[in-house]
């Protein structure tokens, strides 16, 4: 019985790989840096397979086993055709058809997807949203992501892309966004702003980690800086609320890390600013899978894509 399934997770520095049983155990996994292949597609395509064929070979496992592979890619994929648009921070990826490109090398359904949708696949399923037919995870990192479950089913928008909360605009004269936009979300809460901000208020050049652990020790420039940092998100997340009054929000990402000084005021601000109703239906909870969530996504996808899985 064809009772696995591949998970793989694609980043700009790594990809995850992991084998995933019909409970959502991780039976092995294996990653690659991709650093040496960003700029060639087929090179890296081709240290994907050989990745993967090392580590079916090390766990004595055959393609035959399994149900599908998953993919989760950062950036904008069309899952019907199994396209991949565009990977902003991965160059040479245009309209690459990935999917039949998987397919023809191990002969097994390959179905390919957003990486915080795959993400929000796996919290749903196995992580901090288990039990909701109605939910939205946002991850807080490099860039500010989003995922939405509605009636107990991903919703991608028209064009695949819904989600993208990190562009809702927050300030209509704000600063200039890579999207083309001005004021959005992310250009408040993404790494590069928080990293430019903590080297303003400390003159020096300090992690996020580092003003997380002076925050833990008291200092009161981390204090204040991690408050003003968790008035964005719920200024952010409060539109979120009052737009699709979800009853659970899931924040995950590394800036997520910090959740003893972001979350208190993150529920403040949206039950402050949100509309009553709203907000008094909303749960704030932190995301449970960390680095696993994509690749157990990978489990949910194939399971909603191919017969007898």
């Amino acid at each position: 019985m064809k009772n696995l399934v591949l998970g793989i997770d694609v980043g700009g520095t790594n990809i995850k790989f992991g084998v995933i049983d019909r409970a959502g155990a991780i039976l092995a996994r294996s990653h690659l840096k991709t650093q040496r292949y960003t700029r060639d597609s087929k090179k890296l395509i081709a240290a994907v397979f050989a990745a993967i064929e090392e580590l079916l070979a090390e766990h004595s496992l055959s393609p035959r086993q399994f149900a599908g592979i998953g993919m989760g890619l950062p950036g904008a994929v069309n899952p019907q055709r199994g396209e991949v648009l565009s990977l902003p921070n991965i160059p040479g990826w245009k309209n690459v058809p990935l999917r039949k490109i998987f397919e023809q090398r191990f002969k097994i359904p390959a179905i390919l997807e957003n990486d915080v949708n795959m993400i929000t696949l796996g919290e749903w399923k196995f992580g901090a949203g288990i039990g909701y037919q109605n939910l939205v995870c946002v991850t807080l990192g490099t860039g500010v992501g989003g995922g939405l479950i509605f009636n107990g089913s991903l919703y991608r928008g028209e064009g695949f892309v819904a989600g993208e909360i990190g562009h809702m605009p927050l300030n209509e004269d704000g600063p200039a966004c890579n999207c083309g936009g001005r004021g959005c979300f992310e250009r408040y809460v993404g790494n590069q702003t928080l990293l430019a901000t903590i080297a303003r208020i400390f003159h020096r050049d300090l992690t996020i980690e580092d003003v997380y652990a002076l925050a833990g020790r008291g200092d009161p420039k981390a204090l204040r800086f991690w408050e003003e940092t968790a008035v964005h998100i719920g200024n952010g997340l409060t539109g979120v609320v009052n737009l699709l009054n979800p009853p659970l929000i899931i924040i995950g990402g590394g800036v997520s890390n910090n959740h003893r000084f972001l979350f208190p005021m993150i529920k403040k601000v949206i039950k402050t600013r949100a509309m009553k109703v709203q907000a008094r239906m909303v749960k704030i909870v932190r995301a449970q899978l960390d680095n696993d969530a994509a690749i157990l996504g990978a489990r949910v996808l194939v399971n909603s894509s191919v017969k007898n899985s």
